[in-house]
């Protein structure tokens, strides 16, 4: 099973190092290479599990994707003090799609977060375990409509 939790962390710090490229639009192989085993080592040491290891990168690319809109600005800044109208669609696409899909990762990697520790917890142990469900949910509230009256 650990080669499988190896293989993972290297899969995911090579999606979050693509996604780190693909925001800076040119990065030097060193540093792209330096990135990957960093963020793999770092996998390795968080990824107990399938699941927590897929969460962090998911993480990670919800964070790139709310980077992207502040390189893009940084960027165009730099290149000239007056942004053309084709850098200021390049901004407001970077805002627009960066928001997204930081809402989107980060809300998946939550996802990911609570599914983990609710499967790390064991069943009796967490005051809530009974009304996890919907049909857990619903007999709480009858039983507590019935105390009522």
């Amino acid at each position: 099973m650990t080669w499988m939790l190896r293989l993972n962390a290297v899969l995911g710090s090579l999606v979050v190092t693509v996604g780190f490229w693909l925001i800076w639009g040119e990065l030097p192989l060193g540093l792209a290479v330096a990135l990957a085993l960093g963020l793999a080592a770092f996998l390795t040491w968080q990824g107990t599990s399938l699941a927590a290891i897929w969460a962090w990168s998911t993480l990670l690319l919800g964070l790139e994707s709310l980077a992207w809109p502040i390189v893009t600005m940084v960027q165009v800044k730099m290149s000239a003090a007056e942004p053309t109208e084709q850098q200021m669609g390049a901004i407001l696409t970077s805002v627009i799609f960066g928001l997204f899909s930081a809402i989107f990762w980060m809300t998946f990697a939550y996802g990911i977060y609570r599914w983990v520790k609710r499967e790390a917890a064991p069943e009796g142990d967490s005051p809530g375990a009974a009304v996890r469900t919907a049909q857990g949910r619903k007999r709480q509230r009858k039983e507590g409509n019935k105390r009522r009256k």
